[in-house]
Parts: C-alpha cells; sequence; structure tokens
C-alpha cells in the first residue's frame, strides 16, 4: 500500500445539502493550499454559497487529502497546519508518517500535529528492501565475528523480530509500541 498524497494540491469539491436535496450538485473544487486556515475556507466557501441564508456544507468529493481529516459533512480544524507540515516532508517520509497514522498508531485528527510527528519520529527507524534486510543490518551491527555471521538464520532472526519489538509497511520499519 504505497501513499501518493500531494498534499500541495488537496482540493475539496464543496457544495450543499439544501442544493442537493432539490437535485442539483452545483459546487465548487476549493485548493486549501489558496487558504491561511479552516475559518478563511469556510468564509469562500459562504461566498460561493451566498445564495443561501445558512448553508449547511456537503463536502461531495476531496482529492490528496489523507484518511481521517474530512468527511461529507465536517473537516478538521487543523487540516490547513497538518497538510502544510505534511507538505515539508520529502516523500518517502510523507509515505512513511501515512502509514505509521493508517496503522492506528495515531490519528491525524487529534492532537497537535507537532507532538504527532514528534512520535512517530521516536517510532520510525527507516526504509528497508524487507524485513530480512532490516534483520540483516540489525546482526552487522552486532559484534559479531565475521565467521559467526555466515551461519545466521536471517529470515528465522527477521521472523523473531517482527512478531514482537517492530512492524513494517510497504519497507517501512517502526518500533512497535
Amino acid at each position: 500500500m504505497t501513499h501518493q498524497t500531494n498534499t500541495s494540491e488537496a482540493r475539496v469539491y464543496v457544495g450543499t445539502y439544501a442544493k442537493y436535496n432539490d437535485g442539483s450538485i452545483f459546487g465548487k473544487w476549493l485548493t486549501l493550499s489558496d487558504y491561511a486556515d479552516k475559518e478563511e475556507f469556510y468564509t469562500a466557501c459562504r461566498e460561493l454559497h451566498d445564495d443561501e441564508e445558512d448553508p449547511e456544507f456537503m463536502f461531495q468529493d476531496y482529492e490528496n487529502i489523507p484518511n481521517g481529516l474530512i468527511g461529507e459533512s465536517w473537516i478538521n480544524d487543523s487540516i490547513i497546519e497538518v497538510l502544510e507540515a505534511l507538505e515539508d516532508m520529502d516523500e518517502t517520509r510523507k509515505e512513511a508518517f501515512l502509514i505509521w497514522c493508517d496503522n492506528g498508531h495515531r490519528k491525524l485528527s487529534e492532537g497537535d500535529i507537532d507532538d504527532l510527528i514528534s512520535d512517530f519520529d521516536d517510532d520510525y527507524i527507516g526504509e528497508y528492501k524487507d524485513e530480512e534486510d532490516f534483520a540483516y543490518e540489525q546482526v552487522e551491527q552486532m559484534d559479531l565475528p565475521e565467521f559467526a555471521k555466515t551461519y545466521f538464520d536471517y529470515e528465522a532472526y527477521a521472523r523473531d523480530l517482527f512478531s514482537g519489538d517492530y512492524w513494517s509497511n510497504s519497507g517501512h520499519v517502526f518500533y512497535n509500541c
């Protein structure tokens, strides 16, 4: 499962429930990077639907927004800050971070993004070809004589490592906290 999320192109199709219930899907794609915060985004939504007295926004579609930050009738309070933080990450780190969040270790929608990234940094070890490659690196860091390494069963060692202290997904390895 590879996460390719271009957060600089995060956008939302904003309609309203009233229009939808009247048989119209009128709305517009709004790019979130055009707004400084959620309030500025909502101001643009109200201007878009200024023909309604109190529009109830319906986020009918969205692109390049990670899981847990938006739903049909809600948008996370810190969505702009989260997207900006993700934009500052390189693709490998962003992919690992989103995998870590999706695996239930933390929710993007909860807490401060800086604390979340700090917790991720504590858990993330790195990217490897596979679990056996990680096990090989662990053995290389041990002070074993070279002849002893030739007898080492890296596949079995990897299986043991990932049945307890570590977990991996798409080549990214994390501490299992």
